[in-house]
């Protein structure tokens, strides 16, 4: 069995670290990681360090990359991209998707099963999202400290015949997983939290401690998780009625300096980041379902006006 961890971050070094400590030595299963860079020739040279609260260890693939079109046909490929590279990640993984190929997407997102089947026609895509606290430390090292460390899916409709496939090679790698009918609630709820205090934090600079301790961030936050639950509701997610208010209460478990993952990318100046995933979509999808999205429309504004100057 060929399995691909496409994009070693936090997530796939995290994942894809587990999967290949326990898996890499069996003899029908072989371990591709794409990365890229330093961390890619870090990885090559010293295999992957994964530091996790269940302690530390070295993961060595069977083989690592950063040319997607060296890797053989997959039959299970996990894909942790940010989402700005995940157009270009597609179109190379393509000609390696068979068509009883699992592929599990590991992305922010409520429409990450819809960028993926827009481009790959092949496979079976089991709509997902993950809960886990990780970051690349340095070259060749990656981070897990808090987090549930799980990963919920769904099947993918008309694919049931492979489904077994995914649980097993989970089990066997030691990760803790869930399995439901309905994965959209769940990937719709995380999206919910990640996007209003994403483009609140970064919008004004404030952790996610400050925006709670602030009455008029704090009701931006409230506004936007409104304006994403209307739009749940037209797109027919069932979300509980008091969505809103457990989704901002969640904001109180974090550590008061906490920032959230897109406010230290829209930090560096230099490289992309994922605005497009919760500011665009959101104003798509409001202008798909005829709801107001106008708080959304004045942070990400602001958001794209700041990072022109």
């Amino acid at each position: 069995m060929n399995v691909g961890i496409i994009g070693i971050g936090g997530v796939g070094g995290y994942f894809g670290g587990k999967i290949a400590k326990e898996l890499n030595e069996r003899e029908d299963m072989n371990i591709y990681f794409a990365a890229r860079g330093l961390h890619l020739q870090a990885i090559k040279k010293n295999g992957l360090l994964l530091d996790t609260d269940d302690g530390t260890y070295v993961s060595v693939p069977t083989e690592i990359t950063d040319d997607i079109s060296q890797l053989p046909e997959l039959d299970i490929c996990l894909i942790c991209v940010k989402s700005y590279d995940l157009q270009n990640v597609l179109e190379q993984l393509k000609p390696k998707i068979k068509r009883d190929t699992i592929i599990l997407p590991l992305l922010n997102g409520v429409d990450i099963y819809d960028r993926v089947r827009s481009v790959i026609c092949d496979g079976a895509v089991f709509p997902a999202c993950v809960y886990v606290g990780t970051h690349i430390e340095k070259p060749g090292k990656v981070v897990q400290r808090g987090g549930a460390c799980i990963i919920h899916f769904g099947v993918d409709p008309g694919k049931e015949a492979v489904t077994n496939w995914l649980p097993d090679l989970l089990d066997q790698a030691g990760i803790c997983y869930n399995m439901t009918s309905n994965p959209f609630c769940e990937i719709w709820s995380k999206y919910m939290f990640i996007a209003s205090f994403g483009l609140v934090c970064a919008c004004y600079n404030k952790t996610i401690g400050e925006v709670m301790q602030s009455n008029e961030l704090a009701d931006y936050v409230i506004k936007i998780m409104s304006e994403i639950f209307a739009i749940s509701k037209k797109a027919g997610i069932d979300l509980p009625a008091d969505i809103v208010k457990k989704s901002f209460a969640k904001g109180g478990g974090f550590p008061f300096d906490t920032k959230t993952s897109f406010q230290r990318d829209y930090e560096n100046r230099d490289k992309p980041d994922e605005r497009d995933l919760f500011g665009e979509t959101l104003l798509r999808l409001g202008k798909k379902y005829n709801e107001d999205t106008s708080t959304v429309k004045m942070i990400y504004d602001m958001i794209n006006n700041d990072k022109e100057n």
